[in-house]
């Protein structure tokens, strides 16, 4: 990898732009920072190598094909901006990234189908939900916060995360309790039928 794909790769958050096109591109040029597999339309990638793909492997992920995005993929789709109030210190901080269904939309997943989705994080960590409720919540796949990009060892390099300040089902739950739905370090959503 060249100097420019390293760099691009690493400030995954800090353009993203609002007015790019919703459509990703076939091929990745950089690392694959997010692979989309299961019920979807549109397919970039092989199947999992046995070899290679170790953490997809070791968390009992599995496909023939998938869609991977890699960081400039990611930013050529239209970003959000929430503020949520976060756990770790109790203050609002500014995420930024695309929504969660338009990162779906991307790879293929139909938008008003039964489907339920597993988003993997690094760790292992797992949660499922289904598609109406990523829309419902306006989930957002954050790559920056407060204006920079978030590395691995802290958020990201993406978080699934909800503006739980502002939503209904969330607002009222202790803070502790808000982003049990939100893996960061977020790397493998699983697209399954509902």
């Amino acid at each position: 990898m060249n100097k420019r794909d390293f760099l691009a790769a690493g400030a995954l958050g800090v353009a993203l732009s609002s007015s790019a096109t919703a459509t990703a591109p076939a091929e990745t040029k950089g690392p694959t920072l997010l692979t989309v597999s299961g019920v979807i339309s549109r397919r970039n990638r092989g199947p999992l190598d046995k070899a290679l793909d170790q953490l997809l492997l070791r968390h009992g992920v599995t496909f023939d094909s998938a869609w991977a995005f890699d960081a400039a993929m990611l930013l050529r789709l239209p970003a959000v901006e929430i503020m949520p109030t976060l756990e770790y210190d109790g203050k609002p901080h500014r995420l930024r990234g695309p929504l969660l269904s338009s990162v779906l939309e991307a790879a293929g997943v139909a938008a008003d189908a039964p489907l339920v989705l597993t988003l993997r994080a690094v760790d292992g960590y797992a949660v499922s939900l289904s598609l109406a409720d990523v829309r419902k919540y306006r989930a957002v796949v954050a790559s920056s916060v407060d204006g920079s990009p978030m590395g691995l060892g802290g958020l990201g390099p993406l978080w699934a995360v909800v503006d739980a300040d502002r939503l209904p089902a969330f607002k009222d739950k202790p803070l502790k309790e808000r982003f049990s739905l939100c893996p960061w370090a977020l790397y493998s959503i699983e697209v399954k039928p509902g």
